[in-house]
Protein backbone atom coordinates (compact mmCIF):
# COMPACT_ATOMS: atom_id res chain seq x y z
CA UNK A 1 0.00 0.00 0.00
CA UNK A 2 1.15 3.60 -0.97
CA UNK A 3 -0.14 6.01 1.52
CA UNK A 4 -0.62 9.81 0.35
CA UNK A 5 1.26 12.91 2.56
CA UNK A 6 3.47 15.70 1.20
CA UNK A 7 7.09 16.52 2.81
CA UNK A 8 10.27 18.18 2.00
CA UNK A 9 12.09 21.56 2.23
CA UNK A 10 15.08 23.70 1.06
CA UNK A 11 15.78 26.82 0.03
CA UNK A 12 17.28 28.94 -2.55
CA UNK A 13 19.41 31.95 -0.11
CA UNK A 14 18.13 30.96 3.11
CA UNK A 15 17.02 28.93 4.96
CA UNK A 16 13.36 22.21 17.96
CA UNK A 17 10.97 22.27 19.40
CA UNK A 18 9.33 25.70 20.49
CA UNK A 19 5.38 24.84 19.93
CA UNK A 20 3.46 27.73 21.46
CA UNK A 21 0.69 25.63 21.79
CA UNK A 22 -2.19 26.04 23.89
CA UNK A 23 -2.12 22.93 26.17
CA UNK A 24 -3.08 21.00 29.46
CA UNK A 25 -2.00 18.65 32.10
CA UNK A 26 -4.00 17.17 35.94
CA UNK A 27 -3.36 14.62 39.18
CA UNK A 28 -1.41 12.08 39.19
CA UNK A 29 -2.54 9.29 41.27
CA UNK A 30 -0.49 6.66 43.09
CA UNK A 31 -0.67 4.03 40.42
CA UNK A 32 0.19 6.13 37.59
CA UNK A 33 2.89 7.50 39.13
CA UNK A 34 4.66 4.01 40.31
CA UNK A 35 4.24 3.22 36.64
CA UNK A 36 5.00 6.36 34.52
CA UNK A 37 7.18 6.23 32.25
CA UNK A 38 10.82 6.67 33.22
CA UNK A 39 11.06 10.32 31.49
CA UNK A 40 9.81 12.42 28.81
CA UNK A 41 10.96 11.56 25.26
CA UNK A 42 14.40 12.13 24.19
CA UNK A 43 16.21 12.46 20.70
CA UNK A 44 18.91 9.52 20.33
CA UNK A 45 20.54 10.55 17.51
CA UNK A 46 20.19 10.74 13.84
CA UNK A 47 18.70 7.74 11.74
CA UNK A 48 20.96 8.54 8.88
CA UNK A 49 24.08 9.90 10.23
CA UNK A 50 25.28 11.25 6.61
CA UNK A 51 24.10 13.70 4.33
CA UNK A 52 20.57 13.11 3.93
CA UNK A 53 18.90 16.37 3.83
CA UNK A 54 15.08 17.36 2.77
CA UNK A 55 14.02 13.77 3.58
CA UNK A 56 10.82 12.65 1.77
CA UNK A 57 9.28 9.55 2.70
CA UNK A 58 7.27 6.99 0.31
CA UNK A 59 6.26 3.48 1.97
CA UNK A 60 5.86 0.87 -0.51
CA UNK A 61 4.13 -2.55 0.82
CA UNK A 62 6.08 -2.94 3.91
CA UNK A 63 9.33 -0.87 3.18
CA UNK A 64 9.42 2.62 3.33
CA UNK A 65 11.75 4.61 0.72
CA UNK A 66 13.66 8.13 1.73
CA UNK A 67 14.65 10.85 -0.96
CA UNK A 68 17.49 13.42 -0.27
CA UNK A 69 18.43 16.29 -2.00
CA UNK A 70 21.81 16.09 -3.97
CA UNK A 71 25.62 15.30 -2.12
CA UNK A 72 27.85 12.88 -2.01
CA UNK A 73 27.76 13.21 -6.13
CA UNK A 74 24.43 11.38 -6.54
CA UNK A 75 21.61 14.28 -7.96
CA UNK A 76 19.19 12.42 -5.64
CA UNK A 77 20.30 9.72 -2.64
CA UNK A 78 17.62 7.41 -1.42
CA UNK A 79 17.52 4.60 1.13
CA UNK A 80 15.23 1.67 2.67
CA UNK A 81 13.99 0.90 5.87
CA UNK A 82 10.89 -1.19 6.93
CA UNK A 83 10.52 0.27 10.28
CA UNK A 84 12.06 4.34 10.06
CA UNK A 85 14.62 3.75 12.17
CA UNK A 86 17.03 1.20 10.69
CA UNK A 87 17.85 2.55 7.05
CA UNK A 88 19.61 0.90 4.37
CA UNK A 89 21.51 3.98 2.08
CA UNK A 90 21.47 2.94 -1.92
CA UNK A 91 25.01 3.51 -3.69
CA UNK A 92 22.94 4.68 -7.11
CA UNK A 93 21.79 7.65 -7.81
CA UNK A 94 18.01 7.57 -8.19
CA UNK A 95 18.11 10.54 -10.51
CA UNK A 96 20.95 9.81 -12.74
CA UNK A 97 20.22 12.51 -15.36
CA UNK A 98 18.62 15.72 -14.99
CA UNK A 99 15.58 16.74 -17.68
CA UNK A 100 16.81 18.86 -20.94
CA UNK A 101 15.74 22.37 -19.11
CA UNK A 102 17.68 21.77 -16.48
CA UNK A 103 21.41 22.71 -16.01
CA UNK A 104 24.15 19.89 -14.15
CA UNK A 105 27.08 21.43 -13.69
CA UNK A 106 25.41 24.81 -11.85
CA UNK A 107 27.32 25.25 -8.28
CA UNK A 108 25.08 26.62 -5.57
CA UNK A 109 28.21 27.66 -2.57
CA UNK A 110 25.82 28.12 0.52
CA UNK A 111 24.69 24.57 -0.45
CA UNK A 112 28.28 23.60 -0.11
CA UNK A 113 31.05 21.70 -2.09
CA UNK A 114 29.42 19.53 -4.77
CA UNK A 115 25.73 21.71 -4.51
CA UNK A 116 24.34 21.40 -7.69
CA UNK A 117 21.07 22.60 -6.99
CA UNK A 118 19.28 19.59 -7.49
CA UNK A 119 16.94 19.59 -4.45
CA UNK A 120 13.84 18.42 -2.08
CA UNK A 121 12.49 15.46 -3.89
CA UNK A 122 9.14 14.10 -3.73
CA UNK A 123 8.41 11.01 -4.92
CA UNK A 124 4.76 9.31 -5.40
CA UNK A 125 3.25 6.19 -6.86
CA UNK A 126 1.15 7.06 -9.68
CA UNK A 127 0.02 3.56 -10.08
CA UNK A 128 1.30 -0.07 -9.43
CA UNK A 129 4.50 0.41 -11.12
CA UNK A 130 4.27 3.79 -12.15
CA UNK A 131 6.52 6.18 -9.87
CA UNK A 132 6.73 10.26 -9.98
CA UNK A 133 9.52 11.73 -8.67
CA UNK A 134 9.03 15.98 -8.57
CA UNK A 135 12.42 17.93 -7.87
CA UNK A 136 14.53 21.11 -8.04
CA UNK A 137 17.38 22.37 -10.37
CA UNK A 138 18.97 25.17 -12.20
CA UNK A 139 16.60 26.43 -15.19
CA UNK A 140 19.30 27.12 -17.59
CA UNK A 141 16.83 29.61 -19.77
CA UNK A 142 15.64 31.79 -16.81
CA UNK A 143 18.71 31.55 -14.03
CA UNK A 144 16.26 30.38 -11.80
CA UNK A 145 15.48 27.45 -9.76
CA UNK A 146 12.37 25.49 -11.13
CA UNK A 147 10.92 21.89 -10.60
CA UNK A 148 11.30 18.85 -12.55
CA UNK A 149 9.08 15.60 -12.81
CA UNK A 150 10.73 12.40 -13.90
CA UNK A 151 9.18 8.99 -14.06
CA UNK A 152 10.37 5.32 -13.21
CA UNK A 153 8.67 2.02 -12.44
CA UNK A 154 10.24 1.16 -9.52
CA UNK A 155 10.72 3.14 -6.13
CA UNK A 156 14.78 3.24 -6.07
CA UNK A 157 14.19 4.23 -10.09
CA UNK A 158 16.77 4.67 -12.37
CA UNK A 159 14.05 7.92 -12.86
CA UNK A 160 14.00 9.47 -16.66
CA UNK A 161 13.65 12.92 -16.38
CA UNK A 162 11.00 14.64 -18.64
CA UNK A 163 12.40 17.49 -21.18
CA UNK A 164 10.20 20.62 -19.71
CA UNK A 165 10.13 21.48 -16.17
CA UNK A 166 6.85 21.25 -14.55
CA UNK A 167 7.07 25.06 -12.43
CA UNK A 168 8.48 27.41 -13.31
CA UNK A 169 8.41 31.21 -12.10
CA UNK A 170 11.60 33.39 -12.74
CA UNK A 171 9.31 36.45 -12.28
CA UNK A 172 9.01 35.28 -8.53
CA UNK A 173 12.78 34.33 -8.10
CA UNK A 174 11.96 30.54 -9.41
CA UNK A 175 9.95 27.36 -8.27
CA UNK A 176 11.35 25.13 -5.19
CA UNK A 177 10.36 22.48 -2.52
CA UNK A 178 7.70 20.13 -4.29
CA UNK A 179 5.56 18.47 -2.33
CA UNK A 180 2.24 16.06 -2.71
CA UNK A 181 -1.14 15.21 -1.29
CA UNK A 182 -3.93 13.92 -2.49
CA UNK A 183 -7.64 13.62 -1.14
CA UNK A 184 -10.72 12.29 -2.89
CA UNK A 185 -9.05 10.58 -5.68
CA UNK A 186 -7.32 14.68 -6.87
CA UNK A 187 -3.53 15.07 -6.35
CA UNK A 188 -2.15 18.61 -5.46
CA UNK A 189 0.79 19.98 -5.81
CA UNK A 190 2.57 22.40 -3.40
CA UNK A 191 5.32 23.90 -3.57
CA UNK A 192 7.48 27.45 -3.00
CA UNK A 193 8.25 30.74 -4.76
CA UNK A 194 11.89 31.31 -4.22
CA UNK A 195 11.60 35.27 -3.82
CA UNK A 196 13.94 34.78 -1.49
CA UNK A 197 16.76 34.80 -4.11
CA UNK A 198 15.87 38.17 -5.17
CA UNK A 199 14.08 40.09 -2.32
CA UNK A 200 10.32 39.10 -2.51
CA UNK A 201 7.83 37.25 -0.31
CA UNK A 202 8.26 33.63 -0.70
CA UNK A 203 5.01 32.10 -1.16
CA UNK A 204 3.67 28.43 -0.44
CA UNK A 205 1.49 28.05 -3.73
CA UNK A 206 -1.06 24.66 -3.88
CA UNK A 207 -2.51 23.43 -7.65
CA UNK A 208 -3.82 20.57 -8.50
CA UNK A 209 -2.42 18.11 -10.94
CA UNK A 210 -3.35 15.37 -13.46
CA UNK A 211 -4.01 11.89 -11.94
CA UNK A 212 0.00 10.92 -13.18
CA UNK A 213 1.57 13.97 -11.52
CA UNK A 214 2.67 15.23 -14.88
CA UNK A 215 0.83 18.30 -15.95
CA UNK A 216 -0.62 21.47 -13.64
CA UNK A 217 -4.44 21.81 -13.91
CA UNK A 218 -7.12 24.25 -12.75
CA UNK A 219 -7.02 27.62 -10.50
CA UNK A 220 -3.50 28.41 -8.21
CA UNK A 221 -3.78 29.14 -4.19
CA UNK A 222 -0.81 31.11 -2.53
CA UNK A 223 -1.62 29.84 1.14
CA UNK A 224 1.02 31.59 3.45
CA UNK A 225 3.95 34.00 3.48
CA UNK A 226 6.62 34.61 5.52
CA UNK A 227 5.56 37.36 8.07
CA UNK A 228 6.38 36.37 11.71
CA UNK A 229 10.05 36.78 13.26
CA UNK A 230 11.14 33.92 13.79
CA UNK A 231 10.41 33.71 10.02
CA UNK A 232 13.40 35.29 9.01
CA UNK A 233 13.03 35.93 5.02
CA UNK A 234 11.42 33.35 3.77
CA UNK A 235 9.21 30.27 4.41
CA UNK A 236 9.62 27.55 2.83
CA UNK A 237 9.31 23.27 2.50
CA UNK A 238 5.43 22.90 2.67
CA UNK A 239 3.90 19.64 3.94
CA UNK A 240 0.68 19.07 4.05
CA UNK A 241 -1.12 16.84 6.33
CA UNK A 242 -4.73 16.23 7.13
CA UNK A 243 -5.46 15.02 11.18
CA UNK A 244 -8.98 14.47 11.78
CA UNK A 245 -10.59 17.41 9.85
CA UNK A 246 -8.28 19.81 10.13
CA UNK A 247 -5.49 20.55 6.81
CA UNK A 248 -2.07 20.91 8.92
CA UNK A 249 0.27 22.92 6.70
CA UNK A 250 3.94 22.31 7.79
CA UNK A 251 6.98 23.99 6.51
CA UNK A 252 10.43 24.99 7.48
CA UNK A 253 11.83 28.77 8.05
CA UNK A 254 14.94 30.98 7.88
CA UNK A 255 18.31 30.66 6.88
CA UNK A 256 18.81 27.00 6.42
CA UNK A 257 22.80 26.82 7.11
CA UNK A 258 22.58 27.36 10.55
CA UNK A 259 21.37 26.81 13.64
CA UNK A 260 18.40 29.69 12.30
CA UNK A 261 16.43 27.21 10.51
CA UNK A 262 13.15 26.18 11.96
CA UNK A 263 10.08 23.78 10.92
CA UNK A 264 6.55 25.45 12.04
CA UNK A 265 2.93 24.85 10.76
CA UNK A 266 -0.43 26.35 10.37
CA UNK A 267 -4.18 25.10 10.45
CA UNK A 268 -7.38 25.75 8.20
CA UNK A 269 -10.19 23.65 7.38
CA UNK A 270 -10.33 24.11 3.79
CA UNK A 271 -7.98 22.59 2.02
CA UNK A 272 -6.97 26.14 0.18
CA UNK A 273 -7.13 28.32 3.26
CA UNK A 274 -7.20 30.36 4.83
CA UNK A 275 -4.56 28.79 7.43
CA UNK A 276 -3.74 30.32 10.47
CA UNK A 277 -0.04 29.97 11.54
CA UNK A 278 1.17 28.82 14.58
CA UNK A 279 2.47 31.34 17.07
CA UNK A 280 5.94 30.30 17.74
CA UNK A 281 7.51 27.60 15.49
CA UNK A 282 7.18 23.69 15.83
CA UNK A 283 11.10 22.55 16.09
CA UNK A 284 14.20 24.75 16.46
CA UNK A 285 17.18 24.31 17.81
CA UNK A 286 16.58 25.39 21.27
CA UNK A 287 13.60 23.24 21.36
CA UNK A 288 15.64 20.12 20.87
CA UNK A 289 18.44 21.68 23.45
CA UNK A 290 20.81 21.55 20.87
CA UNK A 291 21.04 18.20 20.08
CA UNK A 292 19.54 18.67 17.15
CA UNK A 293 20.45 21.98 14.72
CA UNK A 294 18.49 23.67 12.40
CA UNK A 295 15.79 21.26 12.22
CA UNK A 296 13.45 21.13 8.79
CA UNK A 297 12.70 19.98 5.45
CA UNK A 298 10.18 17.59 7.37
CA UNK A 299 8.13 15.20 6.25
CA UNK A 300 4.90 13.45 7.90
CA UNK A 301 4.22 9.58 7.46
CA UNK A 302 2.77 6.83 9.55
CA UNK A 303 4.86 4.38 11.32
CA UNK A 304 4.45 0.59 11.15
CA UNK A 305 2.83 0.77 14.66
CA UNK A 306 0.04 3.10 13.06
CA UNK A 307 1.15 6.22 14.81
CA UNK A 308 2.55 9.08 13.13
CA UNK A 309 6.19 10.39 13.05
CA UNK A 310 7.68 13.05 11.79
CA UNK A 311 10.84 13.25 9.19
CA UNK A 312 13.39 16.09 9.02
CA UNK A 313 17.38 16.70 8.77
CA UNK A 314 19.37 18.56 11.21
CA UNK A 315 23.27 19.99 10.88
CA UNK A 316 25.92 17.63 12.67
CA UNK A 317 27.97 19.57 15.62
CA UNK A 318 29.97 21.44 13.02
CA UNK A 319 27.72 22.35 10.22
CA UNK A 320 29.10 20.37 7.72
CA UNK A 321 26.41 17.74 7.28
CA UNK A 322 22.53 17.43 7.86
CA UNK A 323 22.01 14.15 8.98
CA UNK A 324 18.01 12.67 9.19
CA UNK A 325 16.05 12.07 12.19
CA UNK A 326 13.11 10.92 12.98
CA UNK A 327 10.40 11.27 15.77
CA UNK A 328 7.35 10.64 17.08
CA UNK A 329 4.61 12.92 15.90
CA UNK A 330 1.42 13.06 18.68
CA UNK A 331 -1.73 15.69 19.12
CA UNK A 332 -3.95 17.48 21.04
CA UNK A 333 -6.48 18.37 18.48
CA UNK A 334 -4.99 19.86 15.55
CA UNK A 335 -1.77 20.79 17.49
CA UNK A 336 1.28 18.72 16.45
CA UNK A 337 3.33 17.57 19.47
CA UNK A 338 7.16 16.38 18.39
CA UNK A 339 8.47 14.17 20.35
CA UNK A 340 11.70 14.95 22.39
CA UNK A 341 11.02 18.95 21.46
CA UNK A 342 10.36 21.58 23.91
CA UNK A 343 6.41 22.60 24.28
CA UNK A 344 5.93 26.36 25.04
CA UNK A 345 3.64 28.24 27.38
CA UNK A 346 3.31 31.74 27.32
CA UNK A 347 3.11 33.07 31.12
CA UNK A 348 0.30 35.59 30.07
CA UNK A 349 -1.68 32.96 28.68
CA UNK A 350 -1.95 30.90 31.92
CA UNK A 351 -4.40 31.70 34.72
CA UNK A 352 -3.07 34.17 37.30
CA UNK A 353 -4.43 35.90 40.23
CA UNK A 354 -3.22 38.56 42.73
CA UNK A 355 -0.24 38.69 39.99
CA UNK A 356 -0.71 40.61 36.91
CA UNK A 357 0.83 40.65 33.20
CA UNK A 358 3.57 43.31 32.17
CA UNK A 359 3.67 44.31 28.64
CA UNK A 360 6.46 45.27 26.65
CA UNK A 361 8.96 43.41 28.57
CA UNK A 362 12.35 43.88 27.50
CA UNK A 363 13.80 40.62 25.88
CA UNK A 364 10.40 38.64 27.38
CA UNK A 365 9.89 35.59 24.39
CA UNK A 366 6.73 37.26 23.41
CA UNK A 367 6.82 40.81 24.66
CA UNK A 368 4.80 39.89 27.94
CA UNK A 369 5.33 38.61 31.29
CA UNK A 370 3.82 37.82 34.50
CA UNK A 371 4.88 39.45 37.86
CA UNK A 372 3.73 40.81 40.82
CA UNK A 373 3.47 37.31 42.57
CA UNK A 374 3.83 38.86 46.16
CA UNK A 375 1.00 37.23 48.14
CA UNK A 376 0.05 35.01 49.79
CA UNK A 377 -3.04 33.81 47.65
CA UNK A 378 -0.69 34.83 44.05
CA UNK A 379 -1.15 32.02 41.91
CA UNK A 380 0.15 31.42 38.30
CA UNK A 381 -1.20 28.19 36.80
CA UNK A 382 -0.36 26.49 33.70
CA UNK A 383 -2.30 23.83 31.71
CA UNK A 384 -0.06 21.51 30.31
CA UNK A 385 -0.45 18.70 27.95
CA UNK A 386 1.30 15.72 27.67
CA UNK A 387 1.16 12.48 25.26
CA UNK A 388 2.29 10.00 28.12
CA UNK A 389 2.65 9.88 31.36
CA UNK A 390 6.07 9.96 33.11
CA UNK A 391 9.17 12.35 34.01
CA UNK A 392 9.49 15.08 32.40
CA UNK A 393 11.75 18.34 32.11
CA UNK A 394 10.37 21.75 33.54
CA UNK A 395 12.03 24.74 32.42
CA UNK A 396 10.90 28.04 33.77
CA UNK A 397 12.42 31.12 31.95
CA UNK A 398 12.58 34.02 34.96
CA UNK A 399 14.06 37.47 35.65
CA UNK A 400 14.98 38.38 39.47
CA UNK A 401 15.66 41.98 40.40
CA UNK A 402 15.66 41.41 43.98
CA UNK A 403 17.84 43.35 45.88
CA UNK A 404 17.61 40.79 49.23
CA UNK A 405 19.21 38.35 47.11
CA UNK A 406 17.78 34.82 45.57
CA UNK A 407 14.55 34.29 44.87
CA UNK A 408 11.73 31.33 44.11
CA UNK A 409 8.41 30.54 43.89
CA UNK A 410 6.47 27.51 45.14
CA UNK A 411 4.80 24.51 42.69
CA UNK A 412 2.36 22.73 42.67
CA UNK A 413 1.73 19.81 40.29
CA UNK A 414 -1.66 18.80 39.31
CA UNK A 415 -2.67 20.24 42.90
CA UNK A 416 -0.21 18.42 44.83
CA UNK A 417 3.03 20.13 46.34
CA UNK A 418 6.09 19.63 44.49
CA UNK A 419 8.48 21.51 46.19
CA UNK A 420 10.28 25.19 44.82
CA UNK A 421 11.47 26.95 41.93
CA UNK A 422 14.79 28.52 43.15
CA UNK A 423 15.96 31.73 41.19
CA UNK A 424 19.72 33.67 41.37
CA UNK A 425 19.53 37.21 40.75
CA UNK A 426 20.14 38.14 37.38
CA UNK A 427 18.35 41.92 37.32
CA UNK A 428 14.83 42.70 35.86
CA UNK A 429 14.17 41.83 32.25
CA UNK A 430 17.69 39.48 31.99
CA UNK A 431 15.60 36.31 31.29
CA UNK A 432 17.51 33.09 32.64
CA UNK A 433 16.01 29.62 32.67
CA UNK A 434 16.05 27.13 35.53
CA UNK A 435 15.08 23.59 34.89
CA UNK A 436 13.98 20.28 36.95
CA UNK A 437 12.09 17.55 36.82
CA UNK A 438 7.98 16.95 37.03
CA UNK A 439 5.95 14.04 36.77
CA UNK A 440 3.17 14.57 34.79
CA UNK A 441 0.41 11.96 33.62
CA UNK A 442 -1.23 11.70 30.29
CA UNK A 443 -3.23 14.06 29.10
CA UNK A 444 -3.73 17.46 30.72
CA UNK A 445 -2.15 18.41 34.08
CA UNK A 446 -1.97 22.02 36.00
CA UNK A 447 1.47 23.43 36.94
CA UNK A 448 1.18 26.15 39.47
CA UNK A 449 3.89 28.79 41.06
CA UNK A 450 3.26 30.55 44.11
CA UNK A 451 4.79 33.10 46.24
CA UNK A 452 7.92 31.96 47.69
CA UNK A 453 11.16 33.94 48.60
CA UNK A 454 11.43 37.39 47.98
CA UNK A 455 9.99 38.92 44.05
CA UNK A 456 10.60 37.09 40.33
CA UNK A 457 8.89 37.17 37.27
CA UNK A 458 7.93 34.50 34.95
CA UNK A 459 7.97 34.83 31.35
CA UNK A 460 7.04 31.44 30.25
CA UNK A 461 7.49 27.62 30.51
CA UNK A 462 8.79 24.84 28.74
CA UNK A 463 7.86 21.14 28.65
CA UNK A 464 10.16 18.75 27.64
Amino acid sequence: MIQPRARLGFRCLATAVTAALALSVGPLTATVAATAMSSAAVVSGPVIDENFADPDIMKVGGTYYAYATNSDGRNIKWATSTDLVDWTVRESDALPALGAWADPDWSFPPGGPGDHGVWAPEVFAAGPRSFVMWYTAHDRASGKQCIGAATANAPGGPFVPRDTALVCTPETGGAIDASSFTENGRRYILWKNDGNCCAQDTWLHLQQVSADGLRRTGAETALIKQNKPFEGTLVEAPTLWKHGNTYVLFYSANFFGNGSYVSSYATSTRLRGPYTKAPAPLMTTDAFAGTVRGPGGQDVVVGPDGADRIVFHGWNADFTYRAMYSQRLDWRGSRPIVEGAKVRYEAEDADFTRANARYAAGGASNGTVVGGIDFDDSRVTFTVFVPRAGTYRLYTRYANGSDAGAAGHTLAVNGATAGTVDYPVTGWDNWQVTERTVTLRAGDNTISYGKGANFAEIDAIDIA
